[in-house]
């Protein structure tokens, strides 16, 4: 890509499409340090990259006796921090997670031990290469919190894999892993665990869990992890000085988004539907102080968001419903509409019109809550 095309932009016009690795085009096979990661590695953790993923990281490498990092925070602005041990982990995506697996089976040692965590499978297309997976591991251990189907459920379970899911509404994964995982925990651990919940739960009452959220998001997976296991949920000063800097774009991003909004009374239910580069957390928030139950954040990427609030609890319906899942209050989702590049030029050039419109098709086929109970007791 011509980066010229796209690094002078205007905040107004780099928020309607997608970050530049969209465009780059695809690396041939896994970079060449994962590989040597994963050659040298006993254990390997496949994890979404996000802050409840890589703290699950971080607690699986202390279990395994992977030595806490004695240097503090190398610089953030670096692309990653360098790992010598041997627990590799491999940062995934809830659409990405099964070319993790082959990774780990080509280029693993044969009895390695697995840990996947924070991923959720959509489909049993999502575990085709599980069979392989377990049996080129001696174990593979799968820690989560999200709503599973029973069928898949069983699918993982018949695999032989030790599938622990907490409840979506009270754990996060860093708190599955906390209890799951054979290992006497410090305080340091509990409490990266506790802050993580409070940010992965929407609850919003520990100023930090923004700090590791967005810090987890802006840096590289082995940064991340090697942070918060020398310092915690309290970040050192590089690391907040850091975000504070890189927070003066995302706050310009976020105010574009909330002011795309447009406002829907659904069976009784204002869902606000947005479209934008930002930050879907904060975006959410600001909606809800507008007066929204439920929120829609469709990203130029062509996934979305679904926030909700104590008034509206069933956004995994909603993300199941067009191939997506989740929580009661936070799900995520990306609907089958993109079936080339113009699709994605139309995607961009309408602010996402295709997309809110399938997404809210699925609020207005929701079943009444009532209707629902009596289903389930059948």
């Amino acid at each position: 890509m011509d980066d010229t095309l796209y690094d002078d932009l205007p905040l107004s016009r780099k928020s309607v499409i997608p970050g530049a690795g969209f465009f780059a085009p695809d690396r041939e096979g896994p970079p060449e340090e994962r590989i040597a990661a994963l050659e040298r590695a006993d254990a390997v953790v496949v994890a979404d990259g996000d802050a409840d993923g890589l703290g699950s990281a971080a607690l699986v490498r202390e279990a395994e006796g992977d030595p806490v990092p004695t240097a503090d925070l190398l610089d953030p602005e670096e692309t990653d921090a360098v790992y010598e041990g041997t627990v590799a982990v491999v940062a995934a995506s809830p659409h990405w997670f099964p070319e993790a697996f082959e990774q780990v089976v080509e280029h693993a040692p044969e009895g390695v031990t697995v840990y996947v965590c924070d991923l959720c499978p959509d489909g049993e297309e999502d575990l085709e290469s599980l069979p392989d997976l377990a049996a080129h591991a001696d174990d593979v251990h799968w820690f989560d919190h999200h709503q599973w189907d029973d069928s898949l459920t069983k699918r993982v379970r018949a695999a032989g894999v030790d599938l622990v899911v907490g409840e979506s509404d009270e754990e996060c994964t860093t708190d599955v892993a906390l209890r799951s995982l054979d290992h006497d925990f410090d305080e340091r651990y509990e409490t990266l665990a506790a802050v993580t919940r409070d940010h992965d739960l929407w609850l919003r009452e520990d100023p930090r869990s923004d700090d590791l959220a967005d810090f987890a998001y802006w840096v590289g997976s082995e940064t991340y992890v090697a942070t918060v296991r020398v310092h915690g949920a309290d970040l050192p000063e590089v690391a907040t000085d850091y975000l504070e800097a890189r927070r003066v774009e995302k706050r310009a991003l976020v105010d574009l988004a909330v002011g795309r909004a447009e406002f829907h009374d659904v069976d009784g239910v204002t869902v606000a539907v947005t479209y934008g580069r930002c930050s879907q957390n904060e975006v959410a928030e600001a909606l809800r102080e507008q007066g929204s139950d439920a929120a829609v954040i469709v990203k130029p990427s062509g996934s979305a968001s679904i926030r909700g609030t104590d008034e509206f609890q069933r956004c995994h319906e909603v993300a199941g419903r067009v191939g997506g899942g989740g929580h009661p209050k936070a799900a995520g989702c990306k609907p089958d509409i993109y079936d080339d590049m113009l699709d994605y030029a139309h995607h961009w050039t309408t602010r996402g019109a295709v997309t809110k419109r399938v997404i809210l098709e699925a609020f207005e086929d929701l079943p009444d809550e009532d209707d629902e109970g009596i289903e389930s007791e059948r």
